[in-house]
């Protein structure tokens, strides 16, 4: 089979809202440079797939009008904040269908400040089950993602005796991993005093320093084909070794952490590292989906990272930095970068790229050959992607 590329990236610094530019200047401008990072014209692009959220219907299209009108399908994509993969997971599809060798994947958002909210209140909404599951299980009402992630803490600290201090910790990381990076908008260290006293926010321990802000921005990708590649003179390209999209089962209702996905990440990755032919310890950087604190740690033991209830151990020897076993966010991730919806996945696929080529910089894990992006949307959808340096 035909292997499938990413031959360019393209991303601009996330925003904190109302400082943004329009959402089709931060797109167009993020496609642009990853035509630029692939050496490739918009007219080499066949088909073009947009992630965002909030936006009304053909916002892709706009997004990218600015840089080509050349008549070609453009889709747009809402899997809620697994979108902008989810635009790479159609994109890879795409190719290995043999209907085409180019395809653009973009991600954009303007989103507004303050908790995630339904735009739509006279219909039902998907979240309904959500809600009524935590009701069941008696955890306190609070704004849909805030309610969903902290009983997932929640729980894992119950099953595991786990401490709020271990969701801390992460945080203090991941800061550190910001300092590095020119696209973090939060790139100042963080003491595990600060993040412990920070605001109070649910279930008297998961504080403000846990969650990740809303943010606006873009990033894109150029997926191609192998044959492409050669064609083109790309020689730079990182293959998708791997990848895999699951949604939720009957069961993740029954179950807090579930709830927020940790079945659908634990099956994608399953079948991505066996498309990929690996098992996670051979991956050495990972781009993971921490909305909250509380999901990077249930996301490490999901991922296969550490066993089942070693996450506080995992963080205490610092296995999931720089001389650890392996570099998780060195991004900053969305803790430090922010986190505008359909932008986020592509914003992965970006740093992951670059640190297989060997171009980020300071944050540059060495030696990396195989990366791992997780991207999770509730309502819900995890896709699991596997990148390897191409030889």
């Amino acid at each position: 089979m035909n292997q499938v590329l990413v031959a360019g990236v393209g991303m601009v610094k996330f925003a904190k809202p109302g400082k943004q530019a329009p959402y089709r200047r931060m797109a167009s401008e993020a496609v642009s440079d990853a035509l630029k990072d692939a050496g490739l014209n918009y007219s080499d692009v066949q088909q073009a797939f947009a992630g965002y959220i909030y936006g009304d219907s053909c916002s892709g299209q706009r997004a990218i009008y600015d840089v080509g009108m050349t008549g070609i399908p453009v889709v747009n994509v809402n899997n809620n904040c697994s979108s902008g993969s989810s635009a790479i997971y159609l994109a890879r599809q795409a190719i290995l269908s043999g209907e085409v060798d180019c395809v653009l994947a973009l991600g954009f958002e303007e989103m507004p400040s303050g908790a995630i909210a339904s735009q739509w209140d006279d219909r039902e909404s998907p979240f309904t089950i959500f809600d009524e599951a935590l009701d069941r299980l008696d955890y306190p009402a609070a704004p849909l993602a805030l309610r969903c992630f902290g009983a997932a803490g929640h729980s894992y600290m119950e099953r595991y005796g786990a401490k709020p201090e271990l969701f801390a910790q992460v945080a203090v990381k991941t800061r550190n991993h910001a300092v590095n990076n020119p696209y973090a908008l939060f790139n100042t260290p963080l003491s595990l005093t600060e993040v412990m006293n920070s605001p109070m926010l649910y279930m008297n321990y998961l504080t403000r320093l846990m969650c990740c802000p809303p943010t606006c921005g873009a990033a894109a990708a150029i997926i191609c084909s192998e044959d492409f590649a050669k064609h083109h003179g790309i020689t730079r390209g990182v293959v998708i070794a791997g990848q895999s999209m699951a949604t939720d089962k009957l069961d993740s209702f029954s179950d807090p952490m579930k709830l927020v996905g940790s079945g659908m990440t634990r099956q994608a990755a399953t079948k991505a590292y066996m498309q990929a032919g690996i098992d996670a310890e051979d991956v050495d950087v990972v781009e993971l989906h921490d909305c909250f604190t509380t999901n990077e740690v249930l996301s490490y033991e999901a991922l296969g990272l550490c066993s089942e209830g070693g996450a506080s151990r995992f963080v205490a020897d610092g296995d999931n930095t720089y001389g650890g076993k392996i570099v998780v966010n060195p991004s900053g991730g969305l803790m430090s970068k922010g986190h505008p919806i359909g932008a986020t996945g592509l914003a992965q696929c970006f740093e992951l790229t670059k640190q297989l080529r060997g171009e980020a910089g300071a944050r540059q894990v060495a030696g990396a050959k195989v990366a791992l992006q997780h991207n999770l949307g509730l309502g819900g959808a995890a896709v699991v992607t596997v990148y390897a340096k191409s030889i």
